[in-house]
């Protein structure tokens, strides 16, 4: 039985804690603090893994938080060597066969033997070759349906985008608005995530094209073999297990493969069309690194669009996380308003390469109202066991004197049963009733509720990273489900912004001149 001092800390198991067990004290801080220490870590794993053969295909390598967890476990080791350290006993159960043993080669630990590797993979390894296949076929039958599309205009001035559903025939894009009416020269070139039959249809409007239309069969061949093959024999050991973990989880699932599509029908475009200006929603993804080194190869301008956020934990977003540094970045980045070029900078991107041209998507929404005696608004996380906590955490504090709405993350609903002052709702932002306080987690919530001047909260989770988007000058108070209540007695205080100096609406004359140098 542990005793007074003695504590327990679980890694990847949702059971609940034994009655006779103490977690540790502020896990959530603890994990969210040793997530801000591990970016140079990461860097650096990743530019050494960004020279061998395959690493372009793979997450880890770029950096993406949003696709990669290998930041969450680098915190846990953080962790966990901080609580070997510490002067109380403290038990760590861990679930993850790979985290396990990075855990057990740290100083000041005593291991039970590890689970098992060879169940998890064989498992991912199935699963990873049913994905494959499944990846090869909708390529092949996109290639088949698109083949028309090769019948497009040479050396024009494009838009290459995400097949998002708010995008339509008529010229409106969910990326960059009205801009193909704006500017009647754009061309629209689909991105290979778009389905072939959604692609069809935004063709009809005679200025929209699908990337599938100029693959390769002899690529589709090897689509089933698209895989991550990280060597990790010069890496230290504990990071080594991490890498190969991450390798097992990306290879469970058809993103190399796509990635390899993608790249493969973006060269062949390049080539046999020879546009003379791109730009797209600039991430910084693996296949916009390889687009970028094609364009420079091919003498084509391209700016890259930062249509939506960055944020401090966006660590894939810039010049040093890329083993070519600036070589891979576009000739201009088209920033949505002036927050986040701090950001950027402070990520390696020169001051010259950055341009202010409005937002399409953040400015022009409409935004909640503030009230002093409102209900309080929790926006629950698209990650089902942050919206887990959440509920836990803000469910006892609802009462007659404060009331509280929830609303899920429309592609991730979380169901749960309302009680007297805590309700479900479906109204967008603009419709709910006036606000005292803003409760969320992931998403660009947070960054509305501030844009209106409400009191605005983030709410930490105790077993993973919810990831921050805010720019540098934006930050909010953060807490964990322990400080929860005490932060709703004492509200933040609100901040003036004006939303439309942050984010501008769009400047279509800067759009017509990049597209018309003279």
């Amino acid at each position: 039985m542990l005793g007074p001092k003695e504590y327990l800390c679980l890694i990847g198991f949702k059971e609940a804690v034994p009655k006779n067990m103490a977690r540790v004290p502020d896990i959530a801080s603890h994990l969210e603090n040793a997530f801000n220490t591990v970016y140079k870590s990461w860097r650096d794993t990743a530019l050494l893994l960004q020279r061998q053969p395959t690493a372009q295909l793979a997450h880890l390598s770029t950096m993406s938080t949003y696709a990669s967890d290998f930041g969450l476990m680098l915190a846990w080791l953080k962790v966990v060597k901080d609580l070997a350290a510490a002067p109380e006993q403290t038990c760590v159960a861990c679930s993850d066969p790979w985290l396990y043993r990075a855990l057990s080669l740290l100083d000041g630990l005593s291991s039970a033997p590890a689970p098992s590797l060879s169940r998890k993979r064989l498992q991912y390894f199935c699963r990873g070759v049913l994905a494959r296949l499944w990846v090869t076929s909708r390529c092949f039958s996109a290639l088949v349906r698109t083949r028309r599309h090769k019948e497009c205009s040479i050396q024009a001035n494009w838009l290459m985008v995400y097949g998002h559903p708010e995008s339509t025939a008529d010229g409106n894009d969910a990326y960059f608005s009205n801009l193909l009416n704006d500017i009647p020269a754009l061309q629209r070139i689909m991105h290979t995530d778009c389905d072939a039959s959604f692609a069809l249809t935004l063709a009809k409007g005679k200025r929209t094209y699908s990337l599938h239309a100029w693959g390769r069969v002899r690529t589709i061949l090897k689509l089933p073999f698209a895989k991550w093959r990280p060597d990790t024999q010069h890496l230290e050991p504990k990071i080594a297990w991490l890498v190969k973990r991450a390798a097992a989880i990306e290879g469970s699932g058809g993103s190399a493969a796509m990635t390899k599509w993608q790249m493969s029908c973006q060269a062949s475009w390049l080539r046999e069309t020879q546009p003379k200006s791109v730009s797209w929603p600039w991430e910084n993804h693996p296949w916009e690194r390889h687009f970028v080194r094609q364009t420079r190869k091919l003498g084509v301008n391209t700016f890259g669009y930062q249509h939506t956020v960055v944020g401090r934990h966006m660590f894939n977003q810039g010049a040093d996380a890329n083993v070519d540094g600036i070589n891979s970045l576009p000739d201009k980045i088209l920033l949505n308003g002036p927050c986040y070029r701090d950001d950027l900078a402070s990520r390696g991107v020169p001051q010259d390469m950055m341009e202010e041209i409005g937002s399409h998507r953040i400015g022009g929404k409409k935004l909640p109202r503030y009230g002093k005696e409102g209900v309080v608004f929790l926006a629950l996380s698209n990650n089902p066991v942050f919206a887990m906590q959440m509920i836990d955490a803000a469910r006892p504090l609802a009462c007659s004197g404060m009331q509280f709405l929830i609303k899920d993350h429309p592609l991730s609903p979380y169901s749960f049963e309302d009680s007297p002052h805590f309700t479900h709702t479906q109204l967008p932002l603009e419709q709910l009733p006036p606000l005292r306080a803003l409760i969320y987690c992931t998403g660009t919530t947070g960054l509305e509720g501030l844009l209106a001047q409400i009191p605005t909260i983030r709410f930490i989770p105790n077993s993973g990273i919810a990831l921050d988007i805010l720019p540098q000058s934006m930050q909010v108070t953060s807490v964990a489900a322990s400080e929860l209540a005490a932060t709703m007695e004492k509200l933040p205080v609100i901040e003036i912004m004006n939303s439309e100096k942050l984010f501008p609406p769009p400047n279509v004359e800067k759009w017509r001149a990049l597209f018309s140098p003279t």
